[in-house]
């Protein structure tokens, strides 16, 4: 059975950094992509970072460019999501996802059949 665990978030000024982290198990992570998603209060859940399998490219959300650096470590079968200069408006439940299928990264979130249980990251002084 397939299972993604998040990991890392907390409350944080702003300013500050965390690192999330993806656990995945029941699967290889190998070849296949990440992505990493958010969903504030009251907004729809909004794909930020992806990391594909078979080429490691990556691909970030305006929002997020810059600031947020997604990577991943075949070996523990984890990726990560390095957020740095948090910002308030990054406040949100954050999710890792996947699909056997898929090598290419993407933010669509229909594209994924996995997901994890989300871990929150608050940004308030």
């Amino acid at each position: 059975q397939v299972q993604l665990v998040e990991s890392g978030g907390g409350l944080v000024q702003p300013g500050g950094s965390l690192r999330l982290s993806c656990a995945v198990s029941g699967f290889t992570l190998g070849y296949y992509a990440i992505g990493w998603f958010r969903q504030a209060p009251g907004k729809a859940r909004e794909g930020i970072a992806c990391i594909g399998g078979s080429d490691g490219n990556t691909y970030y959300d305006d929002s997020v460019k810059v600031r947020f650096t997604i990577s991943r470590d075949n070996a523990k079968n984890t990726v990560y999501l390095q957020m740095n200069s948090l910002k308030p408006e990054d406040t949100a439940l954050y999710y890792c996802a996947l699909d056997p299928t898929r090598t290419i990264a993407t933010t669509d979130e229909d594209e994924y059949r996995y997901w994890g249980q989300g871990t929150q990251v608050t940004v308030s002084s």
